[in-house]
């Protein structure tokens, strides 16, 4: 058996996934705790990482003075190479500095990233892109989130802001984002318009339907029916998708393309090949030959994957496991 072991946390707005690996990143148990409320601060969010680690670490009878690193995925901005959120939305955490709120137990180095940079990391290392140099991630859920691999690293930008592609703007004249269009929660809102002006046997349909609440899955539901409501919802989704995506292959050629996400991985195939279809629509003759528009493989465990692969590269390298270190 392994004797290095590597943690990776998946920090989302309402739950706390925690994964225990071994070196070649097996996957050797999990564990889920609920998101506290924002109100309740950094420190009610790490008792619970900590409970989630402990119990992964119990389950699995591996030692704590055996695991080499932890990483995990902020919903937010962070500064790299520190353990600095900047801003998460979800979590109201503004300029939050996690090295005073890691519990003492903790020996092993600890890295952040941002969620989805962790995500398309994972997909990158041990998923849909592994082997690529060039990838672009982009992952459609609540919002809609991206990252970016080029010449094999993770790439950051000069304000450390690049890959947001939920926020390129998609329609000037109203100023819409990629995000007010593709995002779930933006989808919902949307919904709630068109439900206004739709013919009673459409709105019968959605009616007892809480659409703050609507998953991913229910979406999938209705299109599947062809509601009106949730046809026009996907499709104007896959044509702000593909807009954006014809765009940026020819911005940055990428090898591969993974589509990831709750609303991504509920519509599944057809919703990927419409996206693909208005994509070669905007691009350069030539621009999408050989590029690979795939789904994310890792599905749910994208975030713990690319987290614990985060944690190893970054720990594996001396100085940034020694700056970590400092910085505790």
């Amino acid at each position: 058996m392994s004797d290095a072991y590597w943690i990776g946390v998946d920090l989302g707005g309402t739950k706390i996934l925690a994964g225990l690996f071994d070196d070649e990143m097996k996957s050797l148990g999990r564990a889920k705790e609920a998101t506290p409320p924002p109100e309740a601060g950094p420190s009610a969010v790490f008792e619970r990482i900590d409970k989630a680690v402990a119990m992964v670490l119990a389950e699995t009878g591996v030692a704590a003075g055996s695991v080499r690193g932890l990483g995990f995925g902020i919903p937010g901005q962070i500064k790299p190479g520190t353990l600095m959120v900047k801003f998460a939305p979800n979590l109201d955490w503004r300029d939050v500095d996690l090295s005073a709120h890691l519990p003492k137990a903790w020996t092993w180095p600890t890295f952040i990233e941002n969620d989805v940079r962790i995500g398309t990391f994972g997909e990158w290392r041990h998923g849909s892109a592994k082997g690529a140099k060039n990838v672009l991630g982009i992952f459609a859920g609540t919002g809609v989130g991206g990252a970016l691999i080029i010449n094999g690293k993770l790439y950051h930008g000069f304000n450390f802001n690049a890959g947001e592609i939920g926020h390129i703007i998609v329609h000037w004249r109203k100023g819409k984002s990629l995000e007010d269009i593709a995002g779930r929660r933006s989808m919902m809102r949307y919904a709630a318009s068109l439900l206004a002006d739709a013919p009673k046997r459409v709105r019968k349909e959605w009616k007892g339907v809480e659409l703050d609440a609507v998953k991913s899955s229910q979406l999938a539901d209705f299109f599947e029916k062809d509601d009106p409501i949730a046809v026009q919802l996907v499709d104007s989704a896959a044509k702000a998708l593909g807009a954006a995506i014809g765009g940026l292959i020819n911005l940055l050629s990428p090898e591969v393309i993974v589509l990831g996400g709750g609303v991504a991985g509920a519509l599944g195939e057809g919703f990927r090949e419409r996206i693909w279809e208005i994509a070669t629509r905007y691009t350069l003759p030539g621009a999408a030959d050989g590029v690979k528009f795939v789904p994310a493989q890792l599905e749910d465990d994208s975030g713990i994957i690319g987290a614990a692969a985060y944690a190893k590269e970054r720990a594996e390298s001396a100085g940034e496991t020694s700056e970590t270190r400092k910085k505790r």
